[in-house]
């Protein structure tokens, strides 16, 4: 089941059940104070032209970047 409303309140603790219902397309009244404030809608679709990496390449480009990060905070203590 879909929800059609969601209070200022309720943002925090029922967001599985919001992300669900945009997900599937549908809209959410956000309501503060009795009063409908916003209209939470899914984004149009919309095509990502990122390049088509396989796993190796991500661990390759990605690993030296988590090295140097990581290496940086253990030498200040």
């Amino acid at each position: 089941m879909y929800m059609g409303y969601i209070t200022t309140t309720e943002l925090r603790t029922k967001t599985t059940q919001l992300v669900k219902t945009l997900k599937a397309k549908g809209t959410v009244k956000l309501i503060h104070r009795s009063q409908i404030i916003a209209i939470i809608e899914p984004p149009p679709p919309k095509k990502l032209n990122f390049p088509k990496t396989t796993y190796a390449e991500r661990e390759k480009r990605y690993r030296p970047h988590l090295m140097k990060k990581y290496e940086r905070g253990l030498s200040r203590h």
